[in-house]
């Protein structure tokens, strides 16, 4: 009787062990950096937003003045060192969910240089 107890402790502790280490094992974790003189992240609904505002504004001209303050309407400012999971990620930067902080929950694409 005793060894059966045993057992099945054994058997719940490493159910217990393999059910959290696959939840663990799925989170990708990350922080958002500042680059440059930025005071903070920017983070867009999408990566065409990000790429049509950065065109913009590497054009240069009006266009490019357009572009910065098109740039500022349509990202969000996050603030640097913001914890976030990444839920898809490609050469130009990733998709991203805020996992702390008062916009926890919030999904945005940030660019590949302010993902550490």
């Amino acid at each position: 009787m005793r060894m059966k107890k045993c057992y099945l402790a054994s058997l719940a502790i490493a159910t217990f062990f393999t059910a959290c280490n696959g939840n663990w094992e799925s989170i990708d974790t990350h922080k958002l950096v500042v680059v440059g003189n930025e005071h903070s992240v920017p983070m867009y609904t999408d990566e065409q937003s990000y790429l049509k505002y950065s065109r913009m504004k590497q054009d240069g001209g009006v266009e490019g003045m357009a572009g910065q303050l098109a740039n500022g309407v349509a990202a969000k400012s996050i603030d640097d060192g913001t914890p976030v999971k990444v839920l898809s990620k490609d050469d130009n930067g990733a998709q991203v969910e805020i996992t702390a902080g008062p916009m926890k929950g919030e999904t945005g694409f940030v660019p590949s240089q302010n993902l550490s």
